[in-house]
Parts: C-alpha cells; sequence; structure tokens
C-alpha cells in the first residue's frame, strides 16, 4: 500500500503552550480564532506555530468531523501499471487537486477481480475513504455496478457503455481514431492493422468502434486478421507487431492502443529490416513524452494527461465531501500530432 500525504511532523500544541506560557486551551482557541483570545495573543501563538512546524492532530479533526480526508485507488489486475508515463502523469494531476484540497491518497494492488470487488467493500468499511478512484473500465463494469448499489461516493477515469449516471473524466477515443485513420488514408495507406489491448476495457471498445468508422468513411476495408489483441506493454507491442508483420500480405500502417504499445511495434519493424515512416507507418495514442524522443519520433493521438488527473482530482474531492459536483462528467477532446513515423515529409 502506498500513502500519498502530508509529511509527519512532532510539535504539538503542549509544545507550544510552553514556548508562548500560556495554557492548552489557550494555544488551541488562539488557533482556531476564538474571539475570547485578544488579537495579539492569537498572531503570538500562529506565529509561533508556523516556527515549531506544528500541524493539526490530523487523526483527531477527522474523527471529529467523521470524514476521512483520504481517497482511495485500487489498482485493478489488467492494470494500469505505476511505470505507465500517461497513467503516472495522470495521477500527478490527482494527487496535486486532492493535496491542495487537504486530501490524501492511499494506493492498494488487488491481485484478482474477486479481490478487487472485496478492496472495495474494504474501502468504505470504517470509513478508511471518504470516495475512490475507478480506472481502466469495463464496459459492463462489476466495479461500478457494486458502487452504485451501495451508493457509494466514487469518480471514474473512463465511462461504460451501460446507462449508468456517474461521475467520469475520459476522452473521446472514438474521434481520436478516426482521425488517425483519415490520416494515414490520406497518405495511401489501405492495409492498416490495429494492435489493441484488452476488448472489454471500454476505451478500447470505443478506439475499435472509431477505427472500423474510420476505415468505412475512408473507403477502406477492415481485415480482421491485422486486429490484434495485446498487452498494453513495449512487449506485447513487440510480439503483436512480429505476427501482423509476419503475414504474407503485411500492412503498410499499423495503429495501437496506446504509445507503449506503438514503440514495441516500431522495434519489430526494425527487426523486420523496415524504415518506420517510409516503409511502414506506425501511430499510437496518448502522446508520453518517449512519443517526442524516439526514433523516428511517433504520431500519436494526445490525451491531456496530467489535466485529466486534476480534473478526477477535482471531482474525487466533492464527492469526498459529499458535494454533488455541477459537472459530474467530462469528455475531452483529443489531439492528432503528427511525427515522423507515420510522415516521409517529416524526415526531410
Amino acid at each position: 500500500m502506498l500513502w500519498i500525504g502530508p509529511s509527519p511532523v512532532t510539535a504539538t500544541l503542549r509544545d507550544i503552550a510552553r514556548q508562548v506560557n500560556r495554557s492548552v486551551t489557550t494555544v488551541s482557541r488562539a488557533l482556531h480564532d476564538y474571539e475570547d483570545v485578544s488579537p495579539e495573543t492569537r498572531a503570538l501563538v500562529k506565529r509561533t506555530a508556523l516556527q515549531l512546524g506544528y500541524a493539526p492532530n490530523v487523526v483527531a479533526q477527522r474523527l471529529q468531523k467523521q470524514r476521512a480526508d483520504t481517497v482511495g485507488l485500487i489498482l485493478p489486475t489488467q492494470g494500469p501499471r505505476l511505470s505507465d508515463p500517461h497513467f503516472g502523469e495522470v495521477l500527478a494531476g490527482v494527487a496535486d487537486a486532492i493535496s491542495q484540497a487537504g486530501f490524501d491518497l492511499v494506493i492498494s494492488v488487488a491481485r484478482t477481480p474477486a479481490a478487487e470487488l472485496d478492496a472495495y467493500r474494504h474501502e468504505f468499511s470504517g470509513r478508511r475513504v471518504d470516495s475512490v478512484l475507478v480506472v481502466r473500465t469495463q464496459c459492463h463494469d462489476p466495479r461500478i455496478e457494486l458502487l452504485l448499489r451501495r451508493q457509494a461516493p466514487f469518480v471514474a477515469y473512463g465511462r461504460v457503455l451501460d446507462e449508468w449516471d456517474f461521475p467520469y473524466v475520459d476522452v473521446d477515443h472514438a474521434q481520436g481514431m478516426r482521425e488517425l485513420v483519415r490520416h494515414l488514408s490520406e497518405l495511401g495507406h489501405q492495409r492498416v492493422a490495429f494492435i489493441t489491448g484488452a476488448p472489454e476495457l471500454t476505451f478500447v471498445h470505443y478506439q475499435l468502434e472509431g477505427f472500423r468508422n474510420g476505415m468505412a468513411e475512408c473507403g477502406l476495408t477492415v481485415d480482421e486478421r491485422f486486429i490484434l489483441a495485446a498487452d498494453m506493454t513495449q512487449r506485447g507491442g513487440y510480439q503483436a507487431g512480429q505476427i501482423a508483420l509476419g503475414q504474407s500480405r503485411p500492412p503498410t500502417a499499423i495503429v495501437a492502443s496506446n504509445d507503449l504499445m506503438a514503440l514495441g511495434a516500431i522495434s519489430a519493424a526494425q527487426d523486420h529490416g523496415l524504415d518506420v515512416g517510409r516503409d511502414l507507418a506506425v501511430a499510437g495514442f496518448d502522446d508520453i513524452p518517449l512519443a517526442d524522443t524516439a526514433h523516428p519520433t511517433l504520431t500519436t493521438v494526445r490525451q491531456p494527461a496530467y489535466q485529466l488527473g486534476q480534473r478526477l482530482g477535482q471531482l474525487l474531492v466533492a464527492t469526498a465531501a459529499g458535494e454533488t459536483p455541477a459537472r459530474p462528467q467530462y469528455l475531452l477532446e483529443p489531439a492528432l500530432i503528427i511525427r515522423q513515423s507515420t510522415s516521409l515529409d517529416l524526415w526531410l
């Protein structure tokens, strides 16, 4: 379990009282701005508290207001991993947003789907957390069904296909994939492979929908042999790329569900002696920092990861405080970023 929150301090009310030669009661009331304490004493107490590095007894305060001031994240069995650059940036946005509001983030890992559901039940028992973040949403997600049934506060990074009403932040993956296919079609590509993640994931569903619709809009035929599901890592992209390029009539372009998979596909192409950007086009989804420094640089669909995380964090704080967000659902537009891996002109 990983805890993200303020560093511990050792100064207490008694330390401040001894320093200013006042009673502990007077110090406590001064810190809470009670009017029966003179302005001079309040100023002295607050100045001394700052000098000593005093922080309030968070546990006691939370017990008093019956709130943990903590949100939970249970990493699902299908990732994403903390080492995933895109997810890491999203998580940084979440952590910054909730920290600014005085909340902590507790991260735990579930080893099996059953253990994952048990973990959600456990998080809300005894008020351990005030809200949870659900990531890597599934088309028909049992975690969200459980949380809705229990009326537990939560926010999801992603949608589901069921008509359930809950707060979420997501990106229009279908639109992003359509733009990517259109770009490849304009370059003259007709045989396009798609390396996808697990089909039960909602964003993969929408990406595949966008891919098929984009191909149809461009008058192109989808070759089902070129739809390859893989682990969403560089290794998964590499293995799927080897399969695609090993066909008797291989694709001229490969798109992937994320940038890590696309970078793996580039490695597979280079092993086949292909010059990516000239002999074969490869594109990803996310726009992680590696995309702009890879060789060749990677064409991708940009998701505003940090901003996504901040928006998720703001919704988490609102739901944790028992508030109804004014706007509980966000569907953000991605942006196509064209680089060397699909465009010969950018090499010249």
